[in-house]
């Protein structure tokens, strides 16, 4: 089978190298009869957790537990019960021992899986039993990237829960710079409409200022397109732009012309009001507050603090 890979600008030739080595079956498992692969893989296809426990008290069928099989995208048992919701066969398979970071052939988790097929309960019990909330380093996608895209705000919740990057950037290769300009969880969010998990990245630590404070970024595209600029391009409804102001963006990064005219548009008029009003003393501390428990990965430490209980619901964005 042919696995084409999109090289990024840190991968190199060991990286490279790593991915074909996690991807190749095992000479032994090319060898042998695929009956018992098959019969593991029936088992979850049928959602009989029964079968597949009895089978797995079998040595001859549990030494394939991780073994990828099957037509299309081969995979290990649990990225197929991942990927149809079976979750007493996922709880079956963890129970025995199954790798629950194993990668099929496009380099993807049964995490990933699960979250690209919406189901919740799996994504939780796989988070459980350990799984990497970021999916694979190998991988050019992250299950961050495809919740918030999908406006999945139960799994998104999960991962961010689970320690998932709230920032995390599609791996790409240098002459896709100006694609790299346009990714990201926040941006994806927005585009595709989906507020709640928009709101939910920004708690959880994502930059408002995406684009504007990555270095190696910056230095590949000389100006790239702000959170704020992408909102009122896509003419996003206002509450993103109010968000952004609220979460600290920069809101004189955008290089959109916004004169009197544009005040007819309501995302531009509440950029053009939070550029003619100072920010509140209130707000500014609330800004330096979670930036600084942020930056000490200690967002949940908010809950902790001895102030009263309506200044911490002013903290979490929650007034």
């Amino acid at each position: 089978m042919r696995i084409v890979l999109l090289q990024s600008a840190n991968m190199n030739l060991m990286d490279i190298t790593k991915i074909f080595s996690l991807l190749q079956p095992d000479k032994e498992e090319e060898d042998t009869d695929t009956g018992e692969k098959q019969a593991l893989n029936q088992a979850v296809y049928n959602n009989d957790s029964y079968a597949l426990d009895q089978l797995l008290c079998q040595e001859r069928y549990k030494r394939f537990i991780n073994s990828r099989s099957g037509w299309g995208v081969p995979g290990t048992p649990l990225r197929l019960a991942a990927s149809y919701g079976h979750l007493s066969c996922l709880q079956v398979l963890l129970a025995h021992g199954a790798d629950v970071d194993s990668l099929d052939v496009k380099a993807q988790t049964p995490l990933f899986t699960a979250v690209s097929h919406g189901h919740l309960d799996c994504v939780r019990v796989l988070l459980e039993a350990g799984a990497c909330p970021g999916g694979s380093i190998y991988n050019n996608c992250s299950p961050v990237l495809t919740a918030a895209r999908d406006g999945a705000v139960a799994i998104l919740q999960e991962l961010l829960g689970h320690g998932a990057d709230a920032n995390v950037k599609a791996k790409l290769p240098v002459w896709a710079s100006n694609i790299a300009s346009c990714s990201g969880p926040l941006y994806l969010a927005a585009v595709y409409g989906h507020l709640d998990c928009f709101r939910l990245l920004l708690i959880h630590g994502a930059d408002p200022n995406y684009n504007c404070t990555d270095q190696r970024l910056l230095a590949r595209v000389p100006r790239p397109r702000t959170l704020l600029e992408i909102c009122l391009h896509h003419n996003c409804d206002p509450e993103y732009i109010q968000l952004l102001i609220d979460f600290g963006a920069n809101i004189y990064l955008p290089s959109l012309p916004l004169d009197l005219n544009s005040q007819d548009d309501k995302g531009t008029a509440l950029l053009l009001q939070a550029r003619a009003t100072p920010r509140s003393l209130l707000s500014q501390a609330r800004l330096v507050i979670r930036r600084a428990l942020h930056q000490a990965s200690q967002p949940q430490a908010i809950d902790q603090l001895d102030i009263p209980p309506v200044l911490i619901s002013y903290l979490k964005h929650q007034l």
